[in-house]
């Protein structure tokens, strides 16, 4: 098994190289308009912007900025399958302008947009990013009622084209299956506030990286990719960045497009390959782990299991969990100067291997409750 990622240095506006309809997952995070960092990317897009923010008319800005997102969330649905998501994380800005300071909604602004480029939109995520030390705060302080509330928390917006995504052959349908995620991850992962992210520092990626990167942690798009898409999916993020969505789809098993207007980046990004064996695997090996401390929790507690993974022969809650295979990286190499590829094995690792099948009762074979009545 492999799976190729390329990454294209182009606006990502038009993302021409891909054809209509042959994306199955969008996961980004745009440059955040109103955030002063982002300031001269946005006005070298349009000298407007600069002019209004000189004339301290914020508001003004805030629309401008995002009109040249505007025409991104237009191209996704256009690149998208049928039933494919669009994950956006985004956060709000607060700014003092012209001696008013107030909140500019980006994640209501751009809602708007992708809900009126044909998205069905579905319930977001919020995930705490502490970014403020204990003792910062805005405003007059202690005294009311000027004080101001910090912001700690970003947003997923999840959106999808059209109806729920169908599964039709035999194949896929299996794919499907082994992509499964175990129930207690369900559970966590599917809540509407994430509270387990450390958020990533914003800085400098490199000393000739004109623009500041808004990363987020590795596990986000981790998640998502798990959550939203399945082996050998095709997975795009039209603001790479540093490519961490580009390493989870490869630590994920998915193929990985990403636009990226900067070429500065262009090192940090292939530089994945470097590194993305040892860390996927790793991360593979945590979640396996994980669950096993779960069941013999579980099986602390009498909990009785009735199914089995066959392939790591763990006991399991659900019998959608049967079937639920991690591919471990053997490799991952450049290509060229666009382009990697990893290659996976399609065995379990024997490290996970083993009978735990103790945990799950014996089968009793069943009495006809009719057979009963005479």
């Amino acid at each position: 098994m492999k799976t190729a990622h390329k990454i294209y240095f182009d606006n990502s506006k038009d993302m021409g190289a891909i054809p209509a309809g042959t994306a199955h997952l969008v996961v980004t995070s745009p440059p955040y308009p109103m955030i002063k960092m982002w300031d001269d990317m946005f006005s070298d897009k349009n000298r407007n912007i600069a002019k209004a923010l000189d004339k301290n008319d914020g508001l003004q800005a805030f629309e401008l900025m995002h009109l040249e997102l505007d025409p991104v969330w237009k191209e996704i649905y256009r690149i998208l399958v049928d039933g494919g998501i669009a994950c956006i994380n985004i956060g709000d800005a607060t700014r003092t302008i012209g001696g008013d300071f107030r909140l500019y909604p980006n994640h209501s602004r751009i809602l708007a947009a992708i809900t009126a480029a044909g998205f069905s939109t579905l319930p977001a995520i919020l995930w705490r990013k502490p970014t403020n030390a204990p003792n910062k705060f805005m405003g007059s302080g202690m005294l009311p009622a000027g004080a101001y509330v910090t912001l700690e928390h970003e947003y997923i917006l999840i959106l999808r084209k059209g109806p729920k995504r169908e599964f039709k052959n035999e194949s896929v349908k299996q794919q499907r299956r082994e992509s499964a995620f175990f129930w207690e991850e369900r559970n966590a992962w599917f809540s509407d506030i994430w509270l387990d992210l450390i958020g990533a520092t914003q800085g400098q990626a490199a000393a000739n990286t004109r623009l500041r990167t808004a990363a987020f942690p590795f596990e986000l798009p981790y998640r998502l990719i798990n959550m939203f898409s399945t082996k050998n999916d095709r997975v795009v993020d039209p603001f790479l960045g540093t490519g961490t969505t580009m390493a989870a789809a490869m630590a994920t098993g998915r193929n990985c497009i990403g636009f990226e207007i900067d070429p500065g980046f262009q090192d940090q990004i292939l530089s994945i390959a470097e590194t993305i064996v040892e860390s996927a695997n790793h991360r593979i090996n945590q979640r396996i782990h994980n669950h096993i401390k779960f069941i013999d929790r579980r099986s602390d507690e009498k909990y009785k299991f009735k199914h089995v993974n066959k392939h790591y022969e763990f006991a399991v809650m659900t019998r959608q969990e049967v079937d639920l295979f991690y591919n471990p990286l053997k490799s991952a190499e450049r290509i060229n100067e666009h382009t990697m590829e990893v290659t996976y094995t399609v065995t379990p690792d024997n490290n996970f291997s083993g009978d735990r099948k103790k945990l799950i009762p014996p089968r009793t074979k069943k009495t006809s409750t009719q057979l009963n009545l005479f």
